[in-house]
């Protein structure tokens, strides 16, 4: 299933299944569930039957077209992201593959929608793209076992953790130059996970410009999504709507020769196979 947040002619944001090229909404179908994703999430248990029956009775459907996809989870509690992920991106970095998970938050702030600009900020202008896939925690828990963490993952999204590289080279800690606003871009919605089956088994892009930048897959990922989740939680309790960015692959623009940057009017886009597509033009912060 395909869950998703949305407005309809910029009015009150509503949450609804998409199927194909339409989208149920289950707000309107029933007013009385959670208005908002994360209270959906942490209520599936209860409510996944009725919203099934709600798609099939196929109430209330608006052309997907027609209506503005936000962010799926517009105010998670936590983002949290895990950095050189991936043996090829750990190379270009000139860095040693890490022993230990090296992990960063991105603030909720950043928080984006999946095809909203990404802004060029005034601070800076080496703005960069990293394409991954991003885990939504569905039951949480703390010291997950790591043999049942895929149970407390609700689904996926696709993801940019967009990264202000002179912020992020100024000191040892990551989190401002990744966490400035709108450079946690993620949708278009979220796949859950029993529709996506193993994660480790994607295609991943990202696409600038229309030439392909990054091109893996995710069973390259040097830490799994089951490691993940097992050592976060060691330290602080997953709740319903968390996101974790996992990581992303080579061929980031810091490491091309001569780099490049993200500039007003460039388009990002990040595809991941069953997950779908997010993309964005770049504008200057106004």
């Amino acid at each position: 299933m395909k869950l998703a947040t949305f407005s309809v002619n910029n009015g009150v944001d509503e949450l609804g299944v998409v199927e194909g090229e339409r989208i149920v909404s289950i707000t309107r179908a029933a007013p009385m569930f959670p208005a908002a994703m994360t209270g959906l999430i942490a209520r599936w248990a209860e409510l996944e039957r009725d919203v099934r029956s709600i798609v099939k009775e196929q109430e209330f459907v608006h052309d997907l077209r027609a209506v503005h996809l936000k962010a799926p989870v517009p105010r998670p509690g936590k983002i949290m992201a895990i950095g050189l992920n991936y043996a090829d991106h750990v190379k270009e970095t000139g860095a040693e593959t890490p022993k230990d998970q090296v992990w960063f938050c991105k603030q909720p702030t950043a928080v984006n929608g999946p095809f909203d600009p990404i802004q060029i900020p005034k601070a800076s202008s080496m703005v960069d793209w990293e394409a991954e896939m991003v885990v939504v925690i569905g039951k949480g828990g703390r010291h997950i076992a790591r043999d049942r963490a895929r149970d407390h993952v609700f689904g996926y999204c696709c993801g940019n953790d967009v990264s202000v590289r002179d912020w992020q080279k100024r000191t040892a800690q990551w989190i401002i130059g990744k966490g400035f606003d709108t450079h946690a871009p993620f949708g278009p919605w979220i796949t859950t996970a029993d529709e996506v089956g193993d994660p480790h088994t994607l295609d991943i892009k990202c696409i600038v410009n229309g030439g392909t930048r990054q091109s893996s897959n995710t069973s390259n990922l040097v830490f799994r999504v089951e490691d993940q989740l097992a050592l976060l939680s060691q330290a602080m309790t997953l709740e319903p709507g968390d996101l974790i960015y996992t990581g992303t692959p080579g061929g980031v623009g810091m490491a091309m020769n001569p780099q490049v940057w993200l500039k007003p009017g460039d388009k990002c886009r990040v595809e991941i196979a069953r997950l779908g597509a997010i993309e964005a033009v770049c504008e200057a912060e106004k």
